[in-house]
């Protein structure tokens, strides 16, 4: 790789610069307005406004796209517009798509592979999925090749949930919560990187870290690694009640991803396999 264009460039996109520039790669970045990483080219933009994106620098270029998708509806506008953005003779290298298992739906706390056929209920997941079928049409039409990594929740030291510990956000009883996979940031940030080494077109991959887990417990542990209390449980009939709708979808579903294509195909050894050994540091 010589030259890597990172779009969304937040927590994770920063792990990602850092590593491609310790190898010696030239890194462009680009957001809505958060600083640049020493030693990258920075630019800023709107994915919401397609003025904003003229000159992309997409040439040849490995491309991470991490940026969210909107924050309503069904269908991934930015990644549309992005796409919109590159000129013909303009195109990327190659691409990866930063995406998610809940593309997988609820799947009752049954294992899934990338042979699962996605079925997302949520808005959120729908939005990925068309996201996912827009930049593999995109793909195909100017002879890009894209591959998809769908990222199950995302943890570190640096992204546990102070903010709803703090304020006495409650969870869901032990009993009832269903159980879920993680992986930690930097894992991700380094899957990013060989997705686009090993990747190759229309590859799908689960991230995870293989190890199963409920979200309460999760709370429980993140609770513990910063010493504060650990959260109250509630029934799901009183989640119902005191819980946002965004919360509840998280606590709804359930499904344990596979990640063994990823470790095989990638070449991936996980610098944390659990979520103990995440919490360490």
């Amino acid at each position: 790789m010589e030259h890597l264009f990172i779009v969304g460039c937040g927590a994770i996109g920063r792990r990602i610069a850092s590593l491609a520039l310790a190898q010696g790669v030239r890194v462009c970045t680009f957001n809505r307005g958060e600083a640049g990483i020493e030693g990258t080219r920075h630019g800023t933009g709107n994915l919401d406004d397609a003025a904003t994106l003229r000159g992309l620098p997409t040439r040849g270029a490995e491309v991470v796209y991490l940026a969210p998708p909107p924050g309503g509806g069904i269908e991934e506008t930015r990644v549309a517009a992005f796409c919109a953005a590159i000129p013909p003779g303009e195109e990327p290298e190659k691409l990866v798509y930063i995406s998610t298992s809940g593309v997988y739906g609820d799947c009752g706390g049954g294992a899934v592979t990338e042979e699962t056929e996605p079925a997302p209920q949520t808005s959120r997941g729908k939005r990925r999925l068309h996201g996912e079928r827009l930049l593999s049409s995109w793909g195909r039409e100017r002879g890009v090749p894209v591959v998809i990594l769908r990222v199950t929740a995302i943890y570190a030291l640096d992204r546990l949930p102070v903010s709803q510990l703090k304020g006495g956000q409650p969870v869901l009883r032990e009993e009832e919560s269903l159980p879920g996979n993680r992986i930690h940031a930097d894992d991700l940030s380094r899957i990013c990187l060989a997705a686009l080494d090993r990747g190759k077109d229309g590859d799908v991959f689960n991230v995870s870290d293989g190890s199963c887990g409920t979200m309460t417990g999760y709370f429980n542990a993140a609770a513990d690694a910063l010493g504060l209390p650990r959260p109250a449980q509630v029934s799901m009939e009183e989640a119902r009640r005191v819980m946002s709708p965004l919360m509840i979808s998280y606590f709804s579903e359930s499904r344990v991803v596979d990640n063994g294509k990823m470790l095989r195909e990638l070449g991936i050894k996980l610098l944390y396999p659990d979520l103990g050994s995440g919490l360490k540091g």
